[in-house]
């Protein structure tokens, strides 16, 4: 496995890294966001130059608790057992922050989504955060 940015971070800013298991699912969902945001942005920025209030617009949809929710609806057959329980932690974690424009088990379910790649970017595993959005994105584009 390549050296992550995480590592690579850590490195730069002198910052001892901690062990994955001493996270709370909710840090683990906070990180997870930006990355899953991340991740949808670049797919569309690399498609071609646009107006900012357009590649919003694609992209603010599919970041949304109600479509994550979709996603992990149909990914959840193809979690490993370990990224099962990272999934099922952030779900039924108790956040002091309720949703805002999403039913409560639709936002219970993004933020175990959330959770999960926030897991796999401090794992250091890309390609498995990859392979589950690529996924996820089929599986909204069937519904």
């Amino acid at each position: 496995m390549d050296k992550s940015i995480n590592n690579e971070i850590a490195g730069y800013f002198d910052i001892e890294l901690k062990p994955l298991e001493t996270y709370s699912p909710l840090t683990l969902a906070f990180l997870g966001d930006g990355v899953f945001e991340m991740v949808i942005r670049s797919i569309y920025v690399n498609k071609g130059n646009k107006s900012v209030n357009k590649l919003n617009k694609d992209t603010s949809d599919i970041a949304k608790a109600v479509t994550q929710s979709k996603m992990i609806e149909g990914l959840e057959t193809f979690l490993t057992k370990e990224e099962e329980a990272v999934y099922k932690r952030g779900r039924n974690a108790k956040s002091a922050t309720s949703a805002k424009n999403a039913p409560i088990g639709d936002y219970r379910k993004a933020t175990g989504l959330e959770a999960l790649m926030g897991y796999l970017y401090l794992k250091g595993d890309n390609k498995r955060i990859l392979e589950l959005i690529k996924k996820g994105l089929e599986i909204i584009d069937k519904a």
